[in-house]
């Protein structure tokens, strides 16, 4: 498999797996598509642009004519494309089902139509919804929590399905929360650090007694790699961290590096149907000989230490959020939407 579609490669996680396959591949070519909605950032792709194996394309999976012509291309698919974040979709959850639904569909009659010999979903631990002890594992029932998680959970079904049904090779994996470079700054790792930076309030959800399995997005990167080339067609896999923190840890271990004070922390009112904890049994995929970076601490400090040093790449996203804000408040006033979503 030397070329690859990668969509949504300009988002977090794509644009390391695209880094990643660059540097482990000399001879791969990436034919990477990306809307460029709100998290995709070209930015996220300037130190390969100049890479004559990476040729981006600036599309959306929902449009049949532009996935045809480079679905025709490629030899395997790997499926990052999709609406991502929990609080957005609990207010917008319209863009999350065309996006992870009939974007998702769009791609596998596409991959079918061509033949491509591997088609590998990308869904989340979340799908699975909350555990309050053990771990899930692959053969588990689905029971997610938010329009986010239910639209994936729709599209890592109707990957599945057309394994059944057509025999295309599809393969899944499902992957607990990542942290990192180029991570978008309204999740909860690089927000706080951002803030921090800048000596802004924390805002802590509930209790911050929320537990996440955190996974260095290298190391998934490394996972997804192997499940794409050494994976059984119609098989799922779960790619965890086996390091589970609470929110609030997590607010603590980033203030402790960084010198800050926990008064900065600033519990707000938590949002609706919030999962307690996630976990995942990875015991499948450290068959295939993968295992996470154990020390979670040494990558969280390299984690804030990349956003200390690319501040120019963060301060853009947040003055558009900043805009976007200022704008929602003119037309319909303080709150709603843009106030959740910030």
């Amino acid at each position: 498999m030397k070329r690859i579609l990668v969509t949504g490669g300009a988002g977090f996680i794509g644009s390391n797996f695209v880094r990643y396959l660059l540097q482990k591949y000399p001879d791969v070519h990436i034919v990477n598509l990306d809307a460029l909605t709100y998290a995709g950032n070209r930015d996220n792709l300037a130190d390969v642009a100049g890479d004559s194996r990476h040729v981006f394309h600036h599309g959306d999976i929902r449009d049949r004519k532009v996935v045809d012509q480079l679905m025709a291309e490629v030899d395997a698919v790997v499926n990052f494309a999709a609406e991502t974040h929990v609080d957005r979709s609990i207010h917008e959850a319209g863009d999350f089902l065309t996006t992870d639904v009939m974007g998702t569909f769009i791609l596998l009659e596409s991959a079918k139509k061509h033949n491509v010999e591997r088609f590998l979903y990308i869904s989340t631990d979340e799908v699975y919804g909350s555990i309050e002890r053990g771990s899930f594992k692959e053969t588990d029932p689905l029971s997610p929590s938010s329009p986010y998680s239910a639209s994936k959970a729709a599209g890592d079904l109707l990957a599945h399905s057309y394994f059944v049904t057509y025999g295309l090779p599809v393969l899944i994996t499902r992957s607990s929360n990542n942290f990192g470079p180029y991570q978008y700054p309204e999740k909860l790792i690089p927000l706080f650090v951002t803030n921090a930076i800048d000596d802004k309030p924390l805002p802590l959800y509930g209790d911050g007694k929320n537990v996440r399995d955190w996974l260095f997005v290298v190391d998934n990167c490394a996972a997804i790699d192997l499940v794409l080339r050494e994976g059984t067609p119609g098989e799922v896999y779960n790619i965890g961290g086996d390091c589970e923190k609470m929110n609030i840890e997590i607010t603590h271990l980033i203030l402790d590096i960084m010198g800050k004070p926990s008064s900065l922390v600033q519990p707000v009112k938590d949002r609706p149907g919030h999962d307690r904890r996630y976990s995942v049994d990875t015991a499948k995929i450290r068959k295939l000989g993968w295992s996470p970076n154990p020390d979670f601490e040494k990558l969280l400090e390299t984690t804030v230490q990349w956003y200390i040093d690319h501040q120019s790449w963060w301060r853009k996203i947040k003055e558009k959020q900043a805009e976007y804000q200022r704008f929602y408040d003119a037309h319909y006033g303080k709150g709603g939407i843009a106030e959740a979503v910030k």
